[in-house]
Formats: structure tokens, C-alpha cells, sequence
């Protein structure tokens, strides 16, 4: 097993999913001794036979280690375990890995610091199967010292990101990151069904053509998001202007019985600001049409 730090080497797992236990097994693997508890007790079997030690009282979970990571379904459910555990989390660090809202961790926050508790948002950017490996990225906010006093062993999960002492950044950014990968999965989606429109193979446009355009598109990133930071929009390239005057994905799409249910809202907002008179500006100037939408 891995040298682990002396101080620390035990840790309290409350919720035993797919996810909770991936994290137990990491923790294992690390030489970490790891007590666990979960509503379903059956759920603990494997993970005992691995080493990990299992209780049916929370409240004993929760007192055995300074530690305590909870991963469980949702918020509603972390504050049903917490009405049950009371004083016992007192001087404890609890880093809760549900997956909730900026306004979720930050009320979080304010009921367990009461108790004197050391209080880390986390969010998974992982699958369980990635777990462990550098892959696996884990935003953390909130309590800078439990950070820090618990860093080797959240090193243990994968690749430790702290964003500050925030409590609600690591859910925003968790949310902000999915956000662009459903944005991308579903331009995914969409430029397949064009091709497969004419029986093109998925497989092999994925790998040759999309693949290879969409790296080469990663590049420009940087830019827009200076552009955004900056509020500079200008381009000298390929303005709103020019790309909004036709609808040609549109037409296509539609010609070729594709639906274009996943396009339609970027044409939508590109459109939108030309008419608003920005129609020199690069594509990054619809983020203000969004921002508007909040105000």
C-alpha cells in the first residue's frame, strides 16, 4: 500500500453509489482506512470484502474519523443524514460531493460551520470508472485549511483543483463545465445525423473529419474568452454579420429531414445581434444577449 500521512489516514464515506463507492476504492487503495454507511446495507458487501469497515449507525460513521465525504443523491438527502448525526460532525471536516447549486453549498455551509465543522464543496468532473486516475477532475471550494489539511487524501480521487473559499464555486463551475459538454455533445449529435442523412458511417467521419476540426477549433477558445473578459468583440474575421445572413445549416438540415432543434437557438441569438446593431462583432458577443436574460 501507499505511504499515506500519519496525521490522517482514516476517512468516513456516507453514501455508497456507484460513485460513493469508487471513492471508497480509492481510498483503499491509497491505505486509507475507510468506514463506510449507507442506507441499503447490501450496498457495503464488496466494499467489506475489499477492507473497507462498515457500520449501520451514521452517527458512528461520522464520529470515527475527522474526515467524513458525503456522496449521496442529492441535497435533500444530505440534510436528512445531517438531522440525524446532530453534534457528533462538531469539529470534524466535511467535504460533500453531491452533486446541488451554488446556493445549495453555500447554505450548506452556514448550517455545519455552526457546529464548528470545516466545510469543502466538491464537484466530480468524472465517471466513476475514472476515479483515481489524473483524468478525474475534483473541484473543491470552501474551507481553505481543510484543504490543504486534506489534500493527500483527496489526491487519492484524481486531480485536485481548489477554486477559493467560496463554498458555491465548485457546483458553478461543475454545472458551467457540463454545460459545454452537452453544448458540444449535441453539435455532436447534430452534424451526425446530417451525414448519416446519406448513410455516411458515423464511426468514421467522427474520427476523421469531426474530430480533427473540432481540435483545431479548441485553439480559438482562448481568444473568445478574452474577447469576453476584455468586452472587446471586434474581429477582422468572420463577424455575426457574414455568419447569420443565411441559414444554410438550417436549410440543409431540414432538407435532409434532419431536425434542427439543437441549431436553431445559436442561429436564433447570432441573429439577434445583428439586429441589435452588432453585427461586426465575433461570434463570443452572444454571451451578452445571455447575460441580458438574467438581469
Amino acid at each position: 500500500m501507499s505511504q499515506v500521512n500519519t496525521k490522517n489516514t482514516g476517512v468516513s464515506v456516507i453514501g455508497l453509489g456507484q460513485m460513493g463507492s469508487a471513492l471508497v476504492k480509492a481510498f483503499l487503495t491509497k491505505g486509507y482506512s475507510t468506514t463506510v454507511w449507507n442506507r441499503s446495507p447490501e450496498k457495503a458487501k464488496d466494499l467489506v470484502a475489499q477492507g473497507a469497515v462498515y457500520t449501520p449507525d451514521v452517527e458512528e460513521a461520522v464520529a470515527t474519523n475527522s474526515l467524513v465525504v458525503i456522496c449521496v443523491l442529492d441535497y435533500q438527502a444530505v440534510h436528512e443524514i445531517l438531522d440525524t448525526v446532530g453534534s457528533t460532525l462538531s469539529n470534524r471536516t466535511l467535504v460533500n460531493l453531491t452533486n446541488g447549486t451554488p446556493e445549495q453549498a453555500r447554505l450548506l455551509k452556514e448550517r455545519v460551520t455552526q457546529l464548528g465543522v470545516e466545510y469543502l464543496d466538491g464537484g466530480i468532473m468524472a465517471v466513476p470508472s475514472l476515479i483515481t486516475r489524473s483524468e478525474a477532475v475534483l473541484l473543491y471550494s470552501g474551507s481553505q485549511k481543510a484543504f490543504e489539511m486534506h489534500r493527500q487524501a483527496l489526491d487519492s480521487l484524481g486531480t485536485s483543483k481548489y477554486l477559493g473559499t467560496d463554498s458555491g464555486l465548485a457546483a458553478l463551475n461543475d454545472l458551467a463545465l457540463l454545460s459545454g459538454m452537452y453544448g458540444m455533445f449535441g453539435g455532436f449529435i447534430h452534424s451526425v445525423a446530417l451525414v448519416r442523412s446519406e448513410k455516411v458511417n458515423a464511426t468514421e467521419f467522427t474520427s476523421e473529419l469531426l474530430i480533427p476540426w473540432l481540435h483545431a477549433m479548441m485553439t480559438t477558445l482562448p481568444k473568445m474568452a478574452q474577447m469576453i473578459d476584455s468586452g472587446d468583440y471586434k474581429t477582422k474575421d468572420a463577424n455575426l454579420e457574414m455568419q447569420a445572413s443565411l441559414d444554410t445549416i438550417g436549410d440543409v438540415s431540414r432538407a435532409q429531414g434532419i431536425s434542427t432543434e439543437l441549431t436553431d437557438p445559436i442561429f436564433s441569438l447570432m441573429q439577434r445581434r445583428v439586429a441589435d446593431g452588432h453585427g461586426d462583432d465575433d461570434f463570443p458577443s452572444v454571451i451578452e444577449l445571455l447575460r441580458q436574460s438574467t438581469n
